[in-house]
């Protein structure tokens, strides 16, 4: 009875491999082969809207589709996107300093502090910044890149995100929304003012 089982199993499971594998075809270079097709004619007497092609197929010149890339597998009868290449990137530090900061608003009108450079070199001109300021600060140990600080007897949060070599600086209260735009600007105009040059 396993003998039955393991041998059915087996055959099955090879089956399955060697059809994805090997000569079935999917459809998936159908496209290949496609044919432009004129517009569906209407008789004259029928009322219909009045369409027009919302994606019209390009034509294309059967040069270029003989040299375009492709897609098959090695079999040649599925589509499959090439593998990415590994492409080696190598950051070499120029130990520039970050750029002078820039008061910006959002597009909903919340004030921020933008500033070029690496994200390390920035958290700590933030840091020193902060410090000149007389804030009262902390460096949250739970979230990276957010310093705890304390305006006017209440407790807010400065974070810095980095996207690409640009990082941006909000001011967010204890629910991490941000807060009223006035107390936001006078907090980011402290930091802009003590920015170390």
């Amino acid at each position: 009875m396993q003998l039955r089982l393991g041998l059915s199993l087996t055959i099955i499971t090879l089956s399955l491999i060697g059809c994805a594998r090997f000569g079935v075809s999917n459809g998936s270079l159908d496209y290949k082969h496609a044919q432009t097709l004129e517009p569906l004619q209407v008789p004259a007497d029928l009322q219909m809207r009045p369409q027009q092609a919302l994606y019209p197929a390009p034509k294309i010149d059967a040069k270029a589709l003989q040299q375009a890339t492709d897609f098959s597998n090695k079999y040649g009868n599925r589509f499959e996107m090439p593998r990415p290449q590994a492409n080696t990137v190598v950051l070499v530090p120029t130990g520039s300093a970050p750029s002078k900061p820039q008061l910006v608003t959002d597009g909903n009108g919340i004030p921020l502090i933008k500033i070029d450079g690496a994200s390390t070199a920035v958290w700590q001109y933030l840091l020193a910044a902060a410090s000149v300021s007389n804030l009262d600060t902390n460096a949250n140990k739970k979230t990276v890149n957010q310093l705890d600080i304390r305006y006017q007897d209440k407790q807010y949060s400065l974070r810095l995100t980095p996207t690409g070599t640009s990082n941006t600086l909000g001011v967010y209260d204890d629910s991490n929304n941000y807060i009223d735009a006035k107390i936001a600007t006078d907090i980011l105009t402290l930091i802009y003012q003590n920015w170390p040059a």
